[in-house]
């Protein structure tokens, strides 16, 4: 019986979810559009980066608009963040609330900033940007060669117009149509976000060619 109890707790300890940690203060700088600084009660400055979201870079096509964006929903303000680990940069990695009002999904529903898919949980924040993309929302709002995910962006990708890519037609969108055309997944959002081909996502989902996306 003893045995029996402490095998139930340990399977009730391992299915218990981690519950997020919660800070707050005041935003004393806005870094760019998914990053700010956190001054706490005990005078503690707190890099926080936005969880789920990828704001593009300042040096990127709106990218200083993301950030104004960020700034005038935030700076200045008494903010809570809700964490639950850190990066290897050591940022506190987070969800900002202002009073009710989740930061951290509204600079997606703005236009300002990206579903991060790849560490995506929220759905709701993969449909906000569905919607914005819909809308011309901010960034959806630039011509199309200046609209490129920010993780590429880091990497120094070429731009999708290049010329050595045969899949792609210079200075725009190819001819292709449906999934089976696609070579990866990438191609498929970019045909999906750049090119607006919408009937590649079918459930509207925000993830073009499932069969290739959700691998």
């Amino acid at each position: 019986m003893k045995l029996l109890s402490i095998i139930l707790c340990f399977l009730v300890l391992a299915t218990t979810p981690t519950l997020a940690a919660t800070l707050s203060g005041k935003v004393v700088a806005v870094e760019d559009g998914d990053t700010l600084t956190v001054l706490t009660p005990d005078k503690q400055q707190v890099k926080v980066r936005l969880v789920e979201i990828d704001a593009p870079e300042k040096d990127q096509p709106y990218g200083q608009k993301s950030k104004q964006s960020l700034s005038d929903m935030v700076f200045g303000k008494e903010v809570r963040v809700e964490w639950n680990k850190t990066d290897k940069y050591k940022r506190t990695l987070g969800r900002i609330f202002v009073g009710d009002l989740d930061v951290n999904l509204q600079q997606v529903k703005n236009g300002a900033a990206w579903a991060y898919t790849q560490y995506l949980t929220d759905d709701r924040i993969q449909a906000a940007e569905t919607e914005a993309r819909n809308t011309k929302a901010g960034l959806w709002a630039l011509q199309a060669d200046q609209i490129m995910p920010p993780w590429e962006w880091r990497q120094g990708k070429p731009a999708h117009n290049s010329t050595n890519d045969n899949n792609l037609q210079p200075l725009g969108c190819g001819d292709k149509t449906k999934c089976k055309q696609m070579r990866n997944c990438d191609e498929a959002k970019f045909y999906l976000t750049v090119c607006n081909l919408q009937r590649i996502d079918g459930d509207r989902d925000g993830i073009p060619c499932e069969a290739l996306c959700r691998r």
